[in-house]
């Protein structure tokens, strides 16, 4: 553009000077006498939980695929890559056809969100979502987005109870019946304000019971209903890789940052709360299980430093907004003395073959967590609770919030592992299985020479 000097009256040149600065007046006057501000989408908040649902993705792929991969035989390291690959495609698929709607769909059910928004029906790049300050939201896409994570990643981890003996097939179908009548409707009772376990009162931050417990008791129920690995308690069955497991443990650690932080929805004080957790929660059980693995076996392992990471990270998600940073400490401690007992002395009682500990991690992780999570929210120990927090009920809300959790996710759970396998058959044959899954099921092999 162009700007050109030209011969002016100097009363035009008076006029122009006054209605410029009347110009620059007038906004600041308008703004003092408007009406507070609607509510509004900051882009700080937009962009942490974009970069947020993104970690998330990166803790199931490649992270949980790799951490499962090396705790497996060589011959069985990719049936568990592609069962992780594509159980998070189908899932995606699901979700945005009707899973979304089925979790946080607006009905005012405490057990499911309706049909309102299937296939994201009245959802547009303008749609918006709350967040847990009034006036500020979030784009909804990115709330879909990093909610449909969470119900990627839930299932992915059940797998690892039942790994090197189950039809891929059979995954699939137990998958998306699975998350149907399982996991949308306990997302739903958790996370969404008519939600059963919501109105009850149950705190959980970033999904103790909805992804931890959730996974564990289905774990378990299909280790047991699945039966054993050939050759199990006879065969060498030691993890072929624990560079690859460790690889793999620290990419969770490190997405799960997106997972707990992202789950306070805004770029704030509430996320650095939830991410210094993370740090600290993860750090005192990683020294627990180590501690304890020493004084009970004699050496240190990897194996056992990165257990109790997982033990740790599983046990700080549903306190991580809550708990102060000691608190977290003392909460992953405990909680990875107590999966360590689970790992090392009941599986072994019991007999069951749960081939990556699912449910001695993340089960009984989730619901040490759950549970702590009343004592960490206490404010003589750190915790966001208020002056009249009373830790006695906020304990057996907890406990009844674990309690439905298990009893719904273990009986459904049967139900549909029956189904499945009257249908397609859960396990694959002898022959297959002393092959491995990679030759028999998908025609390939991990590695060559």
């Amino acid at each position: 553009m162009t700007f050109q000097i030209s011969h002016t009256s100097p009363l035009r040149l008076g006029l122009i000077a006054a209605g410029a600065l009347a110009a620059l007046a007038f906004p600041a006057f308008a703004q003092d006498a408007s009406a507070p501000a609607a509510a509004t989408i900051d882009k700080g908040d937009t962009a942490f939980m974009l970069v947020s649902t993104i970690l998330v993705l990166l803790m199931i792929l490649p992270g949980l695929a790799l951490f499962y991969g090396g705790l497996v035989r060589t011959k069985n390291m990719l049936s568990v890559l592609i069962q992780c690959t594509l159980i998070t495609a189908l899932v995606m698929v699901i979700w945005v056809l009707y899973g979304y709607s089925f979790a946080f769909g607006g009905s005012e059910s405490a057990f499911w969100g309706g049909t309102a928004k299937m296939f994201l029906a009245g959802v547009t790049p303008a749609s918006e979502a709350a967040t847990f300050s009034d006036g500020v939201m979030i784009p909804e896409y990115i709330f879909i987005a990093f909610q449909m994570t969470f119900a990627c990643i839930t299932p992915a981890l059940i797998v690892g109870a039942f790994a090197e003996r189950v039809r891929f097939s059979a995954v699939m179908l137990f998958v998306a019946l699975w998350v149907t009548f399982v996991y949308f409707p306990v997302a739903h009772m958790v996370w969404d304000a008519n939600g059963l376990l919501f109105k009850m009162g149950a705190l959980d931050f970033a999904g103790g019971t909805v992804v931890h417990i959730n996974a564990g008791i289905a774990g378990l129920v299909g280790a047991i209903m699945i039966g054993k690995r050939t050759g199990f308690g006879r065969d060498m069955m030691a993890p072929h890789s624990m560079t690859l497991t460790m690889v793999g443990a620290c990419l969770l650690w490190f997405g799960w940052f997106g997972f707990n932080a992202g789950s306070n929805l805004e770029a704030n004080g509430g996320a650095a709360l939830a991410t210094i957790n993370t740090f600290t929660a993860t750090a005192g059980a990683i020294l627990a299980w180590t501690a304890i693995e020493t004084l009970h076996r004699g050496k240190a392992s990897l194996l056992g430093a990165v257990s109790g990471m997982i033990a740790g990270l599983v046990a700080v998600t549903p306190a991580a907004g809550f708990a102060g940073p000691v608190g977290a400490i003392a909460l992953g401690a405990v909680a990875s003395g107590l999966c360590y007992y689970f790992v090392a002395v009941v599986k072994n009682k019991f007999g069951y073959d749960d081939t990556a500990d699912v449910f001695g991690i993340h089960g009984i992780g989730g619901i040490v967590g759950a549970l702590g999570t009343a004592v960490v929210n206490m404010p003589g120990l750190g915790g966001a609770g208020g002056e009249d927090y009373a830790v006695g009920s906020q304990f057996m809300i907890q406990a009844s919030a674990v309690g439905i959790t298990i009893l719904w996710c273990g009986i459904v759970s049967i139900v549909l592992y029956k189904i499945v396998d009257m249908t397609l058959g859960l396990r694959v044959s002898v022959e297959d299985e002393r092959q491995g899954l990679d030759l028999a099921s998908h025609g390939e092999a991990a590695y060559h020479g």
